[in-house]
Parts: C-alpha cells; structure tokens; sequence
C-alpha cells in the first residue's frame, strides 16, 4: 500500500477552510456527531460553509443550538439542525435514526471520549468501547440505507494515532478479566475505529458508500482532554508535540468528507491530509493490526452480536 498511497496538496498546517475551498455542497446532506464543541464544530462549520445541510448530532442540546447559531452568522447558511444523540445509548441512537428522513450524503462520526476511568454502559460495556466504536457502528449501520440512498455517499471515522496502544482484544473487550488501563481502553476503541472504515468500504463500495478512517492530529484545547491528569497535559505539552488547531484538526475529516478526488477511495487511514504510511512510528503511520481484514471482519461480527444481544 504504500506505493500507491494517497497524497494531497494538503498537509499538518491545512485547515478546515482550505481543504473545502472552492467545493460546493449544495443540495447535499451531512451529519456531524460530537458537533458542540472542538473539531466537531470547525467539521461543521467548513461543511455549511460550503452549503451542506449540516445536522449537529450531540448530546447537549443547548450547546448545539448555540453552535448553530454561531454557524449560521459565520457562514450565512441557516440549513442548520440540531438532534439529539448520545452515543452510549442505544435507544437515543435508534431515535435518532427513526427520525431521519431522506438521503444522507455525508456521515462524520467524530464524537469521542478518552481515557476515563473504569466506566460501563447499563448494557456492560466498557464506555470507550461503547460509545467510540459501538455508538458509530449502530448509527452508521442504522443509517445504511439513508446513505445508499445518496447515490454517492461518505463516512468518516475519526480515530487516532493512539490506536497504537492497543489492538482490539476480542477475548475481554469489556475488561472483565484484565485489569483496565484508560489508555489502552482508548488505543482498543481508536483500533476499532479503523477496523470500522475497513470492513463497511467492503460491504458497502457496491452501494455508493465509501469509508475511511483518520488521525486528526493533537489538539490539546479540546474536551477530549477532559480526563487527563494536570501531569499528563503538562507533559503532552513538553513532549515536543506539535499541536493543531481545531481549524486544523478538522482539515483530515473534511477532506475525507469532500475532496472529488476520493471518489471512490475507501478502507484507508489518514493523517495530516494524506494517506498514512503502513506500519508505525513513534508518531506516525497506522499499525498493520488496525488495517488486517480478518480483524475487521471478526469485529463487524462482534459488534452486530453485541448490540443485538445487550439492547
């Protein structure tokens, strides 16, 4: 793959704006999860910028009306929504797929959380796990036939080079054996992520529907930095880290969302604009384990299991 891996124009200082520069989204459809706040506003913003229909799917209403609102005055398009959707319920997720109407041509599945403690979902499911990766899989598979219907649709699957730290461990996915590291919780949640994009491009290239995985680099104002210690910030700032704006942590996803030339392209990992180089580094590239098929297979498996079984 990495003889024929994808390049851009674009790279680690592009943002949002530049990437979506001269594309237009009229009469197109998107939805944008974790849209209140960090990336997931300047996502949603670059898309309406463009004159997408933009739905914030988010879990504080009043937060996403008020982003809305900002959209709206900064970009000029009122076609605005707001819904509710929290990731690590699944009744709140079947809601919000029972309300969609009509196609859907763009789906960024950008929420996320990091390295809380030991938490689970009332269904057992460790929370990064559930909401990171099963939340995504069960709207993005409720919303199949929504994006088949686009003609010619995109899913984004926000993960992280911190799917390095852990591959998806099928024999205790939930840590009810091995003691629960927040990190390794995160890396096995990001892991699935990418083992999402490469499956659902798979089963779903022959609909329209191309899907594609990406690091959106480190931002360290943002609320996914929420559960980290005072020491753990100062030393990802001491790190010699450069960090992203979330102008410019959003530039990957919108170029995954918009950019025509990948059209078709689908089941990759990117970072920085590009397609990520095979077998990582300290940090850069994506771990061969986040991109074998088997795995990706086995988790589409397990995930359809978990959800029909512990709803």
């Amino acid at each position: 793959m990495n003889d024929s891996r994808i390049t851009t124009p674009f790279g680690a200082q592009s943002t949002a704006a530049d990437v979506i520069a001269g594309i237009d989204l009229d009469g197109r459809r998107a939805v944008v999860t974790g849209a209140a706040s960090g990336i997931g506003v300047e996502t949603a913003r670059a898309l309406a910028s463009a004159n997408a229909e933009v739905t914030l799917a988010v879990r504080d209403v009043a937060a996403g009306e008020r982003v809305a609102t900002e959209i709206t005055a900064s970009t000029g398009n009122s076609r605005i929504r707001v819904a509710p959707l929290d990731l690590a319920d699944p009744a709140s997720i079947a809601a919000f797929v029972a309300d969609w109407t009509g196609p859907l041509h763009i789906l960024i599945n950008n929420a996320g959380i990091m390295a809380p403690p030991l938490t689970r979902t009332p269904q057992g499911w460790e929370i990064q796990f559930g909401t990171n990766h099963l939340g995504h899989f069960a709207l993005a598979t409720g919303l199949h036939d929504a994006l088949a219907a686009a003609g010619r649709s995109r899913v984004v699957s926000v993960s992280s080079r911190g799917h390095r730290l852990a591959p998806v461990d099928f024999e205790d996915i939930n840590f009810e054996r091995r003691e629960y590291d927040p990190w390794v919780g995160y890396g096995q949640s990001k892991t699935a992520n990418i083992l999402f994009a490469v499956e659902a491009d798979k089963r779903w290239a022959a609909a329209g529907i191309t899907v594609n995985a990406l690091h959106p680099g480190a931002i360290i104002a943002s609320n996914l930095t929420r559960h980290m210690s005072k020491e753990e910030l100062d030393a990802a700032k001491a790190s010699g880290e450069e960090f992203k704006s979330p102008e410019q942590g959003a530039a990957t996803s919108v170029l995954l969302a918009t950019w025509p030339e990948l059209d078709g392209v689908g089941g990759r990992y990117f970072e920085d604009c590009n397609e990520a180089l095979r077998g990582a580094t300290e940090r850069s590239g994506v771990a061969d384990y986040a991109l074998d098929p088997e795995a990706a297979a086995r988790l589409w498996q397990v995930s359809t299991d978990m959800l029909v079984n512990r709803i």
